[in-house]
């Protein structure tokens, strides 16, 4: 108990401005990083140590953020908005329904451009922030975004 009180401490933080970066809300942020932690604990023992600590947490806080994301989806009762412009991603994001399609593809897209892609757009990270998650270079992060960034593109074209 106090090892998993030393990983809270430790990585709190770090987990909670990430979530922030996600969600763009303190109390929502403060929530599904308490919940994040929550879920760690009870799931340390399949804590596999195949990834770094930190990288473990922030995926548990991606995945409760977009549950959380599901669950306000369906009590909410705004109208869907226009298409913004053209067929891009970044575009597409804007609309909901639009951003729905783009989560069940990128659900089924495998690793790690599933993970790239999600922090880079939905976490808004920089390439030098995924490639130090990934312990790999900010080349392999710009290279594995483009290519997760295409397959979701031609999986939304066969759709």
């Amino acid at each position: 108990m106090e090892e998993f009180e030393s990983i809270y401490n430790q990585y709190f933080r770090e987990v909670y401005l990430f979530v922030l970066k996600l969600c763009r809300n303190e109390k929502v942020a403060e929530e599904i990083t308490q919940e994040t932690f929550y879920k760690a604990l009870k799931g340390i023992d399949h804590f596999n140590g195949r990834c770094r600590v930190n990288v473990w947490l922030c995926q548990i806080a991606k995945n409760t953020y977009f549950t959380y994301l599901n669950r306000q989806k369906r009590f909410d009762t705004e109208g869907i908005k226009d298409k913004a412009g053209g067929n891009t991603i970044e575009t597409l994001i804007v609309n909901k329904e639009e951003t729905f399609r783009i989560h069940k593809v990128l659900h089924s897209l495998e690793e790690p451009y599933k993970e790239v892609f999600t922090l880079r757009v939905f976490g808004e990270l920089s390439f030098k922030q995924i490639s130090e998650l990934f312990q790999k270079t900010e080349s392999w992060g710009r290279v594995t975004y483009y290519r997760g960034k295409q397959k979701i593109q031609e999986k939304l074209k066969e759709e």
